[in-house]
């Protein structure tokens, strides 16, 4: 068993007999191989289903927002920045909150793990260990470097360590120092109608299922604005004009203050790069304002503030 699953049961079962939280949010083994579920432990027997391994994508901050009771999060890093989020916007409080910091190395990408499977056959089974990720079913094995298989946004995170945590399961990993945004460049060097071209055949394939915004820990109206009918804002359909809307507006809501988590990805049943409209947005703050999303409580987003030294250049 993994010492941090071992370490995370045990935090669990001490903070939940003791009275500290009510409940610990973390992850169980999902049903099928590769993808683990949320998992909500309310009593110390619970505890024992908790796991960690590289399967836990899911971003539990999600569940964090205007709960009355005591909590504890099994927190990686972009989990943690998006608690600080939490913080900042007023959604819960410091002392309802108990953050049990997981050190991350990436998360791996199903899709991608099912390339390297021969075609045709099913993963029944997964087996990590030691930097290597093996795969098996009927007929076949296959093992792979975890580096290989991991999600885009995991190979690019600057912020694997939680930025803010009660206790940490395990050593802190080393941080990358590379450019994340090095592949936007070409991206940014179109036309405004050549970027217009690339966003709206970017979601053509869009379902209007919602998933990126149900699954991101950003979205937490209680009425989104593609739910609003008095007034409507935009149209339900899946005319194009109304599918970009729809995600250009989503993006707009998650300026200055998205993670990079990758969940609004990991979500979409159709594979669409979601991230494609925040990241822009990410890069485009980061540069102006010298602000990351989640990393200091006491610090509000800068679109949410006004500061007599903002940079104006930019307004036409």
């Amino acid at each position: 068993m993994d010492t941090r699953t071992e370490k995370i049961r045990a935090a669990a079962k001490r903070l939940l007999s003791d009275g500290t939280v009510d409940v610990v949010i973390g992850y169980r083994a999902g049903t099928v191989p590769l993808r683990n579920a949320p998992y909500f432990a309310r009593t110390p027997d619970e505890a024992d289903n908790l796991i960690w391994d590289s399967n836990c994508r899911v971003n539990l901050a999600a569940f964090v927002p205007r709960r009355q009771d005591k909590i504890a999060v099994v927190a990686k890093g972009c989990d943690a920045r998006n608690i600080v989020n939490h913080l900042v916007e007023n959604q819960i409080t410091r002392d309802r909150v108990y953050i049990i910091g997981v050190p991350c190395q990436g998360m791996a990408d199903p899709a991608l793990i099912q390339t390297r499977v021969p075609d045709g056959k099913v993963i029944a089974e997964v087996v990590e260990d030691d930097g290597r990720i093996t795969v098996k079913g009927r007929g076949f094995a296959v093992s792979l470097e975890k580096a290989e298989v991991l999600r885009q946004n995991c190979r690019i995170c600057l912020h694997r360590n939680p930025p803010v945590y009660d206790e940490l399961v395990a050593d802190p990993v080393p941080e990358r120092a590379e450019d994340p945004y090095r592949d936007l460049e070409a991206l940014l060097a179109q036309s405004d109608a050549e970027r217009w071209d690339y966003y709206r055949d970017l979601v053509q394939d869009c379902l209007r299922c919602y998933a990126c915004r149900d699954a991101c820990p950003l979205c937490y109206c209680q009425v989104c604005f593609v739910d609003e009918t008095m007034p409507q804002w935009v149209g339900k359909s899946q005319d194009a004009t109304d599918v970009l809307t729809f995600h250009l507006l989503r993006a707009y809501h998650c300026a200055g203050r998205c993670t990079d988590c990758g969940a609004c990805e990991s979500a979409c049943p159709v594979g669409i790069k979601v991230r494609q409209f925040t990241r822009v947005l990410e890069k485009s703050v980061k540069e102006r304002y010298g602000y990351e999303a989640g990393l200091d409580p006491s610090k509000k987003p800068p679109l949410t503030v006004f500061l007599p030294d903002d940079p104006q250049e930019f307004i036409k």
